[in-house]
């Protein structure tokens, strides 16, 4: 019997980020990873019961790493300098807006361990939100942010904004200072 071939962890959850992408949770099968990996299903199932297990552990990894750098926001001086880390860092990893969509489709109920780590992904986007709150709050202070506006409201348009099609293919250093601009200013020429 040939050996098994050897994978990593971060081979592992490429080739889940790119599938899930592809196809979705729907399409998403652990033949196509072991496909992608060139092994056998059963290699796969020697770490995870199921695709949800598999799933949610990848989105662990990636809300991990982003939080990893996004909990630098807080040292960086200044609302604008903020603005424009945040919004380079989400551009830097645009696939996890979608990410976080195709895991809400997730059965919580799959096992024990898809439910705890739903749990803590749900830790996480609040640990997200609370690396923004100094952000929010600079904003305020240095009177660049409309204090009429629900904060919920000014983070979900920032985070939502990478979730916008760019269909006609504009550069991506147009498209994000576009996005900075309506964000900041919105769409009048002069208001």
């Amino acid at each position: 019997m040939a050996r098994e071939r050897k994978f990593t962890t971060e081979e592992l959850f490429q080739i889940t980020e790119e599938l899930l992408l592809t196809h979705h949770y729907e399409g998403f099968q652990f033949s196509l990873v072991a496909e992608h990996l060139q092994v056998s299903r059963g290699a796969i199932y020697k770490y995870f019961e199921n695709k949800e297990e598999l799933i949610t552990e990848y989105m662990l990894y990636k809300m991990e790493q982003f939080l990893h750098e996004l909990k630098e926001i807080n040292t960086i001086e200044g609302f604008r300098a903020q603005f424009d880390f945040l919004l380079n860092l989400m551009f830097k990893n645009p696939e996890l807006h979608q990410i976080i969509e195709i895991g809400k489709r997730v059965p919580v109920e799959t096992n024990a361990k898809v439910k705890e780590n739903i749990v803590r992904l749900e830790g996480y986007h609040l640990q997200m939100y609370q690396y923004v709150q100094g952000f929010i709050e600079a904003g305020k202070k240095e009177n660049l942010l409309n204090t009429n506006i629900p904060e919920p409201l000014i983070l979900g348009y920032i985070f939502q904004s990478i979730a916008i099609p760019n269909h006609f293919g504009i550069p991506h250093e147009v498209w994000v200072e576009s996005i900075k601009q309506i964000i900041c200013h919105g769409i009048y020429k002069d208001f």
